[in-house]
């Protein structure tokens, strides 16, 4: 069983980036919302490379997202994971700067 939803019309990720707030850590950008129900969309655009590198990074979003997600037990949060340019994607820094970011929701400070 999924422990988020997945965002993927045009009006939520629309909303989100006109209203959210923004999160920064050195791997991500996370423009967030409260909502009902924890749900996550990502946005790798074509400055990442070509479609095989975007898809490995979308890969290790989801994954990092859906472990660190588990352990989250609060609000639902609308979130859009938009990674920074980089020479080199890796699972431990998008699972650490989600975890920040979780961290950073339970203390009330998002």
């Amino acid at each position: 069983m999924r422990v988020y939803t997945r965002i993927k019309k045009n009006t939520e990720f629309k909303k989100l980036f006109t209203r959210g707030k923004k999160f920064f850590s050195p791997a991500l950008i996370i423009l967030y919302l409260p909502a009902q129900r924890l749900s996550m969309g990502l946005c790798v655009g074509k400055k990442h490379g070509k479609s095989v590198q975007r898809n490995r990074i979308k890969r290790l979003l989801r994954e990092a997202f859906r472990k660190t997600a588990a352990a989250y037990e609060g609000k639902g949060v609308a979130a859009i994971l938009i990674p920074k340019q980089a020479q080199e994607y890796s699972y431990a820094r998008f699972e650490q700067a989600l975890r920040c970011f979780f961290e950073k929701l339970g203390k009330g400070g998002a």
